[in-house]
């Protein structure tokens, strides 16, 4: 059977799970042709491992260099600035995305760009649930009708430093630092709440889930609950993850059923 050509764009911590991913044969139906990263070093060194392990990969200098390389998949790990950037040439160059920026969808004018592309090009864009879930359900209970949704997010106060809403006086109380709509949400935090944006696509929309966002002290990792509510259905997914690393083996699962005779969805 002929391997799909993959390609990695952002060469960090997660696009390096995917990357081993495929060297240890998790995902045996996939060849990494291509990385690419702002960081050319990071870029250099994961397609080195890859070749390592006995790849046949290349680091590029461009975006463009990387989709002359025709991967049927891009997995894009970077940022929804990269996304929007990224997502439009990908598709129409015939490659699908598998994204963890999905924050990049909030925007509808851009939402729809991105779907009339896939649809004109035969390309799919796959939202990966990263460091949450439950996404079946959530377009389940949206689809039986008068669904409301709402997000709920813990984090420590070191991971919203350099962030309009840190301040000093977080790394002694605990603070309910926003409440909006997933559409607020990552406009003043562009790559920390894309899980919100991915639910709210799922279910009720950017402009209807309803977002809490919490600092705690003293509290390491992320807590991501959402819950859906309609007159026959009340779900709530609730997710702890001490790191990211879940999000990079989402991106792996997706490659997975992507491939697979039997999907689980």
């Amino acid at each position: 059977m002929e391997k799909k050509r993959l390609a990695i764009a952002g060469c960090g911590k997660l696009g390096t799970i995917v990357a081993d991913a495929v060297c240890k044969g998790i995902l045996d139906t996939y060849e990494l042709v291509g990385t690419y990263s702002r960081s050319k070093e990071k870029a250099d060194a994961l397609a080195q491992y890859v070749n390592d392990k006995g790849g046949h990969c290349q680091a590029v200098d461009s975006f463009g260099q990387l989709l002359q390389l025709k991967p049927d998949f891009l997995v894009e790990a970077a940022s929804p600035a990269a996304m929007r950037a990224w997502a439009l040439p990908a598709l129409n160059n015939g490659t699908s995305v598998v994204t963890l920026s999905i924050g990049a969808l909030a925007d509808d004018a851009f939402y729809e760009q991105v779907k009339w592309a896939a649809q004109t090009n035969g390309t799919h864009v796959y939202v990966v649930s990263g460091a949450t879930g439950g996404f079946d359900v959530l377009q389940a209970a949206t689809l039986m009708g008068g669904a409301t949704a709402c997000f709920y997010n813990e984090k420590g106060p070191d991971a919203l430093r350099g962030t309009a809403v840190y301040e000093d006086a977080l790394q002694q109380e605990q603070k309910t630092v926003f409440e909006g709509t997933a559409q607020e949400a990552i406009a003043l935090f562009p790559t920390k709440v894309n899980v919100t944006v991915a639910a709210s696509r799922a279910s009720v929309g950017p402009d209807r889930m309803q977002v809490r966002m919490v600092s705690t002290p003293g509290f390491k990792g992320d807590t991501q609950r959402v819950e859906i509510r309609n007159p026959q259905v009340h779900a709530v997914v609730d997710v702890y993850s001490a790191t990211a690393e879940i999000a990079g083996w989402s991106v792996v699962n997706t490659l997975k059923n992507i491939a697979s005779p039997i999907v689980f969805v």
